[in-house]
């Protein structure tokens, strides 16, 4: 769960009486950590030994207690999970652990549902030749599914990559790891934390103020890598990963490069950019213009989720599609 470093008017009380103990889960197995947190495989004692995932933050505390934006998003949280969204990774609690006093930090555990397996370890188990067209366009229709559905409630994931998308035994993905995620105005910027770097879009990678088209980008790279089951820009840095986006996309106008960044037009060679039917040979034409309007430098000119689910590329018959 992110948390803002400013400070907030007015004290978040105390969660000890908003939220139950941890004490009816046993972890059994760590499955992940990241930069908020570790994620742990337990069980519910409470619920006949259901399996759950559970997901243990630190929050810091302020003089007044808890800040008030933990407390936003506790209920962010718990006012989506109301609306039971397929695609979204159901929140089944909230319960809080240790005061750390002397770290002033408070200890909260998040219990989600466990899906077996994210996208990235899915599209690692797939035998050659990789998938099947149509199941690229179901995955994809689902991943836009759940974007769409944050947007509309303002919500930018943010941190979208495979590793955040969880596919079910059944096939159903499930966007997962809000932890980043935050109602967004138009003056966000990333911290240095924010989405692995193969998914940034350029305008997080040039430090610019972002909105909910970072979230398309990061779809656009996904679609792509379902298709070659390696990632489409893996930098290694954001001056090479910008780079590597112009070898395909290409470099833009000098004239549309955004002013005060902190890496300059000149530092990049002027590329006219790649196809993706040479990079992606068994994409059709509609994909090939949905991937167009993913990944576009500008993120004004980006494709909606909302449109992107309308598009001819979902509509298309396999067998009447050519390359």
């Amino acid at each position: 769960m992110a948390h803002s470093s400013r400070s907030h008017q007015g004290g978040g009380g105390d969660t000890d009486n908003l939220l139950r103990s941890h004490g009816n889960y046993e972890e059994l197995a760590i499955i992940g950590t990241g930069a908020y947190g570790t994620v742990y495989k337990a069980r519910d004692l409470s619920n006949d030994g259901v399996i759950v995932a559970l997901k243990k933050v630190r929050v810091p505390l302020t003089d007044d207690g808890v800040p008030m934006s933990t407390l936003r998003e506790i209920a962010l949280l718990k006012h989506l999970d109301k609306y039971e969204h397929q695609n979204i990774v159901r929140l089944l609690d909230i319960c809080h652990g240790q005061r750390l006093e002397r770290e002033r930090q408070l200890v909260l555990y998040l219990v989600f549902e466990h899906v077996e397996q994210d996208l990235a370890s899915y599209l690692e188990r797939v035998p050659p030749p990789g998938l099947p067209i149509e199941r690229i366009k179901n995955l994809l229709k689902q991943i836009l599914t759940g974007v769409d559905f944050l947007h509309t409630h303002r919500i930018v994931h943010r941190d979208l990559k495979p590793q955040n998308l969880l596919v079910s035994k059944d096939g159903v993905v499930k966007l997962a790891d809000f932890g980043l995620a935050k109602t967004y105005d138009f003056e966000m910027r990333l911290t240095s934390l924010v989405v692995t770097l193969w998914y940034r879009a350029p305008e997080v990678l040039l430090a610019q103020p972002y909105a909910s088209s970072v979230d398309i980008w990061s779809v656009g790279c996904i679609m792509a890598e379902m298709y070659r089951r390696h990632p489409l820009f893996s930098g290694s840095s954001e001056g090479d990963q910008l780079d590597k986006i112009f070898q395909i996309i290409g470099t833009p106008r000098e004239a549309d490069w955004p002013a005060n960044v902190s890496i300059n037009w000149t530092s990049f060679q002027c590329r006219p950019g790649t196809p993706f039917r040479y990079i992606l040979p068994e994409i059709c034409t509609a994909g090939t213009n949905l991937l167009t309007q993913m990944l576009q430098f500008n993120p004004a000119e980006r494709i909606t989720a909302g449109n992107a689910l309308n598009h001819e590329y979902f509509k298309e018959d396999e067998s009447t599609e050519t390359s």
